[in-house]
């Protein structure tokens, strides 16, 4: 079985075909890149084949402003450049808008979208990524929109000003990999931030191919299940565990967060081609089953703007054990009294109301199906099933739509602890422009129990990830750990060199 084979194999079929699309960025690397740091790029080559409508608008804008800035010099040669631009760029219909109250026949498309890009240097090594998310809604101001983001958010980390540079830059301090010859691993949790392991997972062994790790997408309370029985090398939870719970596994263990993501209140609904706005009141009356339709007067006074239709909300929820379920139900807990003191937060809670389904994947898929639903995915699920989410009002009384300035926003508000303790909810996080429901997620690894050769290759996976990985981070959705929190993790990887030693 291939490497590409054995780390999706546990994922649905739509999902993996989408992110081997989004691997596209940099699977078929071109050689001849030179840069080991952005800072050194100054020959730009363009890897953008793709020939949708969409995705050629957006590349051609790219272009345009690129050399427009006069920053890069751009090459069509790759034996040239100092690096190469990996790009992506989906556009979908969202809805329509009427143009005119007196005539239902005169409107105007509404889309959504996502452009992704990566920039490798020497070896193929990844040295900056991003993803754009549309900030206007219209076609003809869309591609224009995320190509200029694209550029800007590019230029900008090249001065070293963007957000990829200051608010989650990593110091290399300890990033050395020992010398692991071959070591097999096995992995088992999150599905929420499944696809950013499957990516890191296989960029890490190819620089380490001595290295095999298969990752079973299970969901944090499956995943954390079978790593404290032993059956996984190492779990994946999104949901931070207690002392009392990591001694379970019947050894020391250490729990390292690896990146931030975002959950979105996902829905299906008419009428809304402009977006919906949701306040923490209206999310947890919908949840609870008091708010039931939605033309309700909660929904409709935030949403003067949506034809809000006459029809039942259906409620789709995790059926599964779930650490984006704990994240979802951790800020509901926050922000409603009524939540906590009847449902609490779990990976597992007592539903009020909905239907279950399974995984990230199985909550896009039945919203996606089902006429006038809600749910809540992670941010990248939401973009690749082509799905709304509305903006959440956060804890400054702003409607803040996920997007990685807004996750980086509310990244900058954790807590820098002064030791091994790195759970840290992050959920409701003040800051005008943070998003609300934005957290961490984690790996388990042993200290105890394991080979050396074991522990030796958690280690530098950990290590690399804490480091290089990082700048993988933006291109699918994510943002990185800020600077001083991910090298507060470093230094406790000390206690995995001894371990292997």
């Amino acid at each position: 079985m291939t490497f590409r084979r054995r780390i999706y194999r546990n994922l649905p079929l739509l999902l993996v075909t989408r992110l081997l699309i989004l691997d596209g960025l940099g699977a078929a690397r071109l050689t001849a890149q030179t840069a080991e740091a952005l800072s050194a790029v100054k020959r730009v080559a363009m890897d953008w084949t793709e020939t949708e409508k969409s995705s050629t608008e957006v590349r051609d804008r790219v272009l345009h402003k690129l050399r427009a800035s006069r920053s890069v010099e751009i090459v069509s040669e790759a034996e040239r450049a100092d690096a190469v631009l990996h790009g992506k760029a989906t556009i979908w219909v969202t809805g329509h808008e009427l143009l005119s109250p007196r005539s239902k026949s005169v409107r105007q498309a509404t889309y959504g979208g996502f452009a992704s890009i990566e920039v490798s240097g020497k070896d193929g090594e990844v040295l900056w990524s991003y993803l754009a998310t549309p900030r206007t809604v219209r076609w003809g101001t869309i591609a224009d929109d995320l190509a200029d983001q694209l550029v800007r958010q590019f230029l900008e980390a090249l001065a070293g000003k963007g957000i990829g540079e200051n608010a989650a830059s990593v110091s290399a301090t300890g990033a050395k990999s020992g010398d692991v010859s071959r070591a097999a691993l096995r992995g088992a949790g999150s599905t929420f931030a499944a696809p950013m392991y499957q990516k890191w997972f296989e960029s890490f062994t190819q620089v380490r191919p001595g290295v095999q790790i298969e990752y079973a997408a299970v969901g944090s309370e499956e995943g954390v299940r079978r790593f404290l029985s032993g059956q996984a090398d190492f779990g994946a939870t999104d949901m931070p565990l207690s002392e009392q719970q990591l001694n379970l596994r019947g050894g020391r263990v250490l729990q390292i967060a690896t990146m931030v993501g975002a959950v979105v209140p996902i829905y299906n609904v008419k009428g809304t081609a402009n977006g919906l706005n949701l306040t923490p009141e209206v999310l947890a009356g919908i949840f609870l089953g008091r708010i039931q339709r939605w033309n309700a007067p909660e929904i409709r006074v935030i949403n003067k703007h949506a034809r809000l239709p006459d029809e039942a909300i259906v409620v789709i929820h995790r059926s599964d054990g779930s650490g984006t379920t704990f994240a979802w139900t951790d800020y509901l807990s926050k922000v409603s009294a009524e939540w906590k003191s009847n449902q609490g937060m779990g990976t597992t809670v007592r539903w009020p109301v909905g239907d279950g389904a399974v995984g990230n994947e199985g909550v896009a898929t039945a919203v996606r199906k089902t006429a006038n639903s809600i749910g809540y995915v992670e941010f990248l699920y939401a973009l690749h099933h082509e799905l709304d989410f509305a903006a959440v009002r956060n804890a400054s009384s702003e409607y803040v739509k996920a997007d990685l300035d807004s996750v980086t926003n509310a990244a900058k508000t954790v807590e820098i602890p002064g030791n091994d303790q790195f759970g840290r909810s992050i959920t409701n996080a003040a800051g005008k422009r943070a998003y609300p429901i934005a957290t961490l997620t984690w790996l388990l690894v042993p200290l105890e129990g394991h080979d050396r050769v074991k522990t030796a290759a958690l280690r530098d996976l950990l290590r690399w990830m804490l480091t290089n990985g990082q700048r993988q981070c933006e291109g699918l959705g994510y943002a990185r750990l800020p600077g001083e929190f991910a090298n507060r993790e470093l230094q406790s990887l000390a206690a995995l060199d001894r371990a292997a030693n």
